[in-house]
C-alpha cells in the first residue's frame, strides 16, 4: 500500500526569502505510538495506511511522501517582551497542505523532524515528553470547542535526544490551519520589505479571512479580523482556566488558532495571578495577564500593517489604534457573555457582573478548584439542595452566601432547573488535562514504554462534558504531593 497525501501547496510558491527549502532528517527506527484516525479521515488520509510501516516513516520524517515541498518558515518575534529580528521552524518543517473535507485548507507539518538553517545551534529534535504533552492538549482543547491546531500523529525514533539527560527522541505530525503568525509578518517589516508585507497579507486575506476579498480597504480589515478572533480566543481560554505559558508573538497565529503548546497548563485552584512555566519568572503570562498581552501582540502586528495604510502615516497610525481600541470590548462581551453562561444566567440584568466577580473572587480567597466549582454550579442548578460545590471552599460559609445570592438570581431566569443544569454541563467540563495526570502519563511513556495511560488519558478528555462514571477519577484535582508547580518549554 502506497501513502497518499493530496497535497495542494500554496506557502511554498511564495518569494524564497519566506521559507528555507529543507527535507526532514531521517531517523533510525520509527515506530508509530498514536494515529488520530478522525483527523486522518478528515483530511482525506487513509488512516489504515497511515498506521503501516511506510506510514510511520512518512510521520517520523523518514520517508518524504509524494506531492510534498518541505520546507521550514521565516518568522521573528518578541519574546518575553524582547524583539528576536530571525526566529523560524528550528525543529519543525511544513511537509505541504490539504484541502479537507470541510474544504479547508490545512498545513501538515513535522515537529521534532530535524535541524533547519533556522535551529540556532539546536538538534531541530524534540523529546517524547513534549510531544505527548502537546498531543493530549491540543486534542483535548478541540474537545472542548476552543480553535487550536491538532495533532495527528506522535512517532518515536529510536534515537534519543540529549537535554539534561538522554530522553527518548519523537515526532509529532500537526495540523494547522497555517502557521502564520503575528512573527511572520514582523520578520519582513522588520527588514522594511513592504512588499512581502503586502504579499503575506494578500495570502493571508483569502485564506482565513475570504470575506474581506475585494473590500476597500482589505488590510484596515485584515487588523479588525485578526483582532476580533484573538479577543474571542483568549475569552474562550479563560472559560476553562487555560493559561498558555509563552505569548510571545511568534506563538500568536493569524487565523485565531492555540498554536504551540510549550509549558502551557489548566489552573486547579482559582488564582488570577497563577505561572507555571518555568522561564515566565515575572509572570507576564499569567492567567489573568493573556488579555492584556495579547492585545500588546495585536499592536506589534498593527506595527508591521502600518505600511499598507496609506502614505500619511499619521493617518495610519490613528486608523490602527482605533482598529485595535475594539480590543477589550470585544474581549469583555465575550468573556462577559461565557461567564454568564458558566453560572446559568441566560438573560442579562444589572449586577451580573458583580455577582460573578464575587464568586470569583470567593473561589480565590479559597482556592477553590476552577472547573470543578462551575461543574458543581451546574449540579445545585438542577437540585437547590445538592452541596457538593461548597466542599471546594476553604470555608463553605463563604460559597453559601454567594450561592443564597445567585438562588435568587436564577430564580428570574425562564429556564426551568433541568433545562439550566443541561445548559450549564454542556459549556462547563468535568475532565481537563490535569497537570499531574499529563505528568504521570509522560513518566509511564518515557521510563517505561508505557502507552496505556497515555491512550486512556485521550480517551476520558475526548468527551470532558460528559459524565463518565467509570473514569471519575481523572475529575480529581491533584493531591498536595501530585501538584505541578511547574512546566517547561519543549526545547
Amino acid at each position: 500500500m502506497t501513502v497518499h497525501f493530496p497535497f495542494q501547496n500554496s506557502y511554498s510558491a511564495l518569494p524564497d526569502s519566506f521559507f528555507a527549502r529543507v527535507a526532514p532528517t531521517p531517523v533510525a527506527a520509527p515506530r508509530l505510538i498514536k494515529l488520530n484516525r478522525p483527523l486522518a479521515v478528515q483530511l482525506g488520509l487513509d488512516p489504515d495506511v497511515l498506521e503501516t510501516p511506510e506510514g510511520a516513516e512518512i510521520l517520523a520524517g523518514k520517508t518524504v511522501p509524494a506531492g510534498a515541498d518541505p520546507i521550514a518558515m521565516a518568522y521573528a518575534g518578541h519574546q518575553f517582551g524582547n524583539f528576536v529580528p530571525q526566529l523560524g521552524d528550528g525543529r519543525a518543517i511544513l511537509l505541504g497542505e490539504v484541502i479537507d473535507k470541510d474544504g479547508v485548507r490545512r498545513d501538515i507539518q513535522l515537529k521534532g523532524s530535524g535541524p533547519t538553517p533556522f535551529s540556532r545551534r539546536g538538534d531541530g529534535r524534540a523529546a517524547l515528553g513534549p510531544v505527548l504533552r502537546e498531543y493530549i492538549v491540543s486534542e483535548a482543547m478541540f474537545a472542548l470547542g476552543i480553535p487550536t491546531t491538532r495533532s495527528l500523529a506522535a512517532v518515536v525514533t529510536g534515537e534519543h535526544v540529549i537535554r539534561e539527560t538522554a530522553l527518548p527522541g519523537a515526532v509529532l505530525t500537526r495540523v494547522a490551519s497555517s502557521h502564520i503568525r503575528v512573527g511572520t509578518f514582523q520578520f519582513f517589516a522588520a527588514r522594511r520589505d513592504t512588499e512581502a508585507v503586502r504579499r503575506l497579507a494578500d495570502h493571508v486575506i483569502p485564506r482565513h479571512y475570504p470575506e474581506l476579498s475585494g473590500t476597500e480597504r482589505p488590510y484596515h480589515a485584515l487588523l479588525a479580523g485578526v483582532v476580533a478572533r484573538q479577543a474571542d480566543l483568549v475569552a474562550r481560554w479563560l472559560l476553562v482556566g487555560f493559561i498558555h505559558g509563552v505569548m510571545n508573538t511568534d506563538n500568536s497565529s493569524i487565523s485565531g488558532e492555540t498554536i504551540d503548546y510549550g509549558p502551557c497548563a489548566f489552573m486547579d485552584a482559582y488564582n488570577p495571578a497563577q505561572v507555571f512555566s518555568s522561564i515566565d519568572e515575572m509572570g507576564r503570562y499569567a492567567y489573568a495577564n493573556q488579555p492584556r498581552i495579547a492585545l500588546w501582540n495585536l499592536t506589534r502586528l498593527a506595527e508591521c500593517l502600518l505600511q499598507l495604510f496609506g502614505e500619511e502615516q499619521e493617518k495610519a497610525v490613528e486608523q490602527a489604534q482605533e482598529i485595535l481600541g475594539a480590543f477589550p470590548e470585544t474581549f469583555s462581551k465575550a468573556y462577559q457573555a461565557g461567564l454568564r453562561r458558566k453560572v446559568g444566567l441566560f438573560t442579562e440584568r444589572d449586577g451580573d457582573e458583580a455577582l460573578i466577580q464575587d464568586l470569583l473572587d470567593t473561589m480565590a480567597k479559597n482556592q477553590a478548584d476552577f472547573t470543578l466549582t462551575f461543574r458543581k454550579l451546574g449540579d445545585a442548578a438542577g437540585d437547590p439542595a445538592a452541596d457538593d460545590a461548597r466542599a471546594e471552599f476553604m470555608d463553605p460559609a463563604d460559597f453559601d452566601d454567594w450561592a443564597r445570592r445567585w438562588h435568587e438570581r436564577t430564580a428570574w431566569e425562564p429556564q426551568t432547573a433541568a433545562e439550566r443544569q443541561a445548559a450549564m454541563h454542556a459549556i462547563n467540563p468535568i475532565f481537563i488535562p490535569r497537570n499531574h495526570r499529563v505528568e504521570a502519563v509522560i513518566q509511564a511513556a518515557v521510563n517505561n514504554d508505557d502507552y496505556a495511560p497515555f491512550e486512556e488519558l485521550v480517551k476520558v478528555l475526548a468527551k470532558p462534558y460528559q459524565d463518565q462514571p467509570e473514569y471519575e477519577a481523572y475529575a480529581d484535582p491533584p493531591l498536595p504531593d501530585e501538584r505541578v508547580l511547574q512546566t517547561f518549554c519543549g526545547t
